[in-house]
């Protein structure tokens, strides 16, 4: 008895020990609502530039907390840069000023690998269901970027009297193995998601059909998946879980989509973490978003195989969070840019870093 007792007292020992050895996180509060002149700040979107440095864009909401398009409002895009890692952040530029009851919204941001060109797509759009999406490079990772272009014929079915606007993002773009630049978009109204792709590395954008079977959908985000074919992940307009839709031509075409992770209404992330193929141990993507109930408690999610399941799940924050996306740093740890705190979670845009050990406590 007396040496049953010891071994469970060590057993509970080591536990306690291994619980007391995982790593703490650090959440760098990056925009503060009520501040800089702004009554609010939302919508982030994160992407680790080519010379590591981290680009952090938000809208800034000066009224309300409205949407575009909602009563009086107007919005701002701003970004804030990090070359340190996210420990400390530039001060904020706007990035866009559309002007009163205009707004720039929704950012979605890509690199192109091969020029070292960083994207930024976003929604303008005034105090109507009407909008328009832009695009914007910088070849100088982020300090300075170039004059709009219009891709507003490209996104939106301009002889569809019913197709109201489109929006991009937010977060999700990416480029695949083959060069492409591929962003999520979603119509409103009626509901749908698609794709916008450019093949000559921007200079001209085609858009797909929309996904298949009639589930709606909006804000959506993209992963490439090992074998090539591109994972579409959607936020539902009703029921328990998101949607998911795949493509095997590069998002020129989409497949019905399946059943996806069961959570609330909201935009949530979706990323490449490791590959095989490019030499690293297994494949892995991750996924951000709130386990519930509602917009509470932001997790880290991980798949093993290509996200059919996500069987790892690892806890960010307790309390009111929302949206919030990722990229992945240089040192391949991950960065996560995500809503939280009082408001319904949208007092604060914050920074979290998480490392190998804490995806994967051993």
């Amino acid at each position: 008895m007396n040496i049953r007792r010891a071994v469970l007292s060590f057993g509970a020992m080591l536990a306690s020990s291994v619980a007391w050895a995982q790593p703490a996180l650090t959440h760098v509060d990056v925009y503060v609502s009520g501040t800089q002149g702004y009554h609010s700040f939302r919508i982030p979107a994160i992407e680790t530039a080519p010379d590591g440095s981290l680009l952090a864009f938000a809208e800034a909401r000066k009224y309300s907390l409205d949407d575009p398009g909602f009563g009086k409002q107007d919005i701002d895009l701003v970004l804030r840069r990090s070359t340190e890692g996210g420990k400390t952040w530039s001060p904020m530029k706007v990035i866009e000023d559309p002007g009163e009851l205009w707004s720039a919204a929704n950012p979605a941001t890509v690199v192109d690998r091969q020029t070292g060109r960083v994207w930024n797509t976003e929604t303008a759009r005034p105090g109507t269901d009407d909008n328009q999406i832009l695009a914007r490079s910088s070849d100088d990772n982020g300090v300075t970027w170039s004059e709009p272009t219009d891709l507003t014929k490209v996104s939106r079915a301009m002889d569809d009297r019913q197709w109201g606007s489109s929006v991009v993002g937010p977060g999700g773009a990416i480029q695949d193995r083959r060069g492409r630049l591929i962003a999520p978009v979603w119509r409103y109204k009626p509901f749908g998601v698609f794709a916008i792709y450019s093949e000559d590395r921007g200079r001209t954008w085609q858009r797909s059909p929309l996904v298949p079977g009639g589930k709606g959908g909006d804000e959506s985000q993209l992963v490439e998946l090992a074998d090539g074919r591109i994972l579409m992940d959607i936020r539902q307009e009703t029921g328990p879980h998101r949607w998911m839709a795949e493509s095997s031509d590069g998002g020129k075409t989409w497949s019905e989509p399946r059943p996806g992770l069961t959570v609330s209404p909201v935009a949530c992330a979706i990323e490449r973490y490791t590959l095989k193929a490019a030499g690293d141990d297994r494949d892995r993507i991750l996924w951000t978003g709130p386990k519930g109930p509602g917009r509470m408690n932001l997790v880290v999610r991980m798949s093993y195989d290509e996200g059919r399941t996500f069987p790892v799940e690892r806890p960010i924050w307790d309390g009111h969070a929302a949206y919030s996306d990722l990229t992945i740093l240089r040192d391949k740890t991950v960065g996560v840019l995500w809503e939280r705190g009082a408001q319904q979670g949208y007092q604060f845009i914050s920074f979290t870093r998480l490392g190998r050990e804490f995806l994967e406590p051993r």
